[in-house]
């Protein structure tokens, strides 16, 4: 296991809108799962900012369904099926977030993924991406018995990486990513550039620090150690 010098943090990152840009590949899906029902397909720019409510969101915005509805768990499953078939077609690292990793790999500071996301498709969305072998983690929505806003996800991170919590970041675009992070113990930085809901203003989550790019990622890193 790597031994990562003292006062070293770890960097822990959000997936679907923080690291990767996963909206086509999931706007794609439930467009599939619309023209299934005759209906049309949706724009992108109106289904991305639920997508960080996951199956969920984007089944209320786009069939009209919620989880008390008789119909959604058919609808659910053929989502999330039609949506394993295309995980990372279209799916690619913001702007920016490549330069970053590379950044923190070449000062050896360790970085990890900490997702909602189920280990089925996060999996595959990562070796898609070419990260599998870099990151020191990735902790899924179904790693643990409970997901994020809940710490258990992060503080299983922390003990993949065997650096103590207070010693971490968690960055993310959603306020249970900042709630997570506080219940942990760890910073917590709202990436300002990602989905960010449809729900509370980013101001008002209570992040430690509002990173407006994936640049300030390494400045926030380098002021930690």
């Amino acid at each position: 296991m790597t031994e990562f010098p003292q006062n070293t943090p770890a960097i822990f990152f959000d997936l679907d809108g923080t690291l990767a840009d996963t909206a086509p590949d999931l706007a794609g899906a439930l467009n599939k799962l619309r023209g299934e029902h005759d209906l049309p397909p949706l724009p992108l720019v109106e289904l991305r900012p639920h997508v960080a409510d996951g199956a969920k969101g984007l089944l209320l915005v786009g069939m009209n369904l919620h989880p008390e509805n008789p119909a959604y768990p058919a609808a659910q499953k053929r989502f999330l099926t039609l949506y394993e078939k295309n995980v990372h077609d279209e799916t690619r690292l913001f702007d920016g977030i490549a330069e970053c990793l590379d950044r923190l790999d070449s000062l050896t500071i360790p970085w990890g993924i900490v997702t909602n996301k189920a280990l089925r498709f996060a999996a595959p969305l990562i070796e898609g991406l070419g990260l599998q072998h870099r990151a020191i983690c990735l902790v899924a929505g179904d790693s643990t018995p409970n997901p994020k806003p809940h710490p258990a996800p992060l503080l299983m991170a922390a003990r993949m990486a065997t650096i103590q919590p207070e010693s971490c970041i968690y960055i993310g675009d959603d306020e249970r990513d900042i709630m997570a992070a506080h219940a942990a113990g760890m910073k917590a930085v709202a990436a300002a550039w990602g989905y960010l809901g449809t729900a509370k203003p980013l101001a008002d989550w209570g992040a430690d620090i509002i990173a407006a790019s994936p640049q300030d990622i390494f400045r926030i890193a380098l002021s930690n150690r």
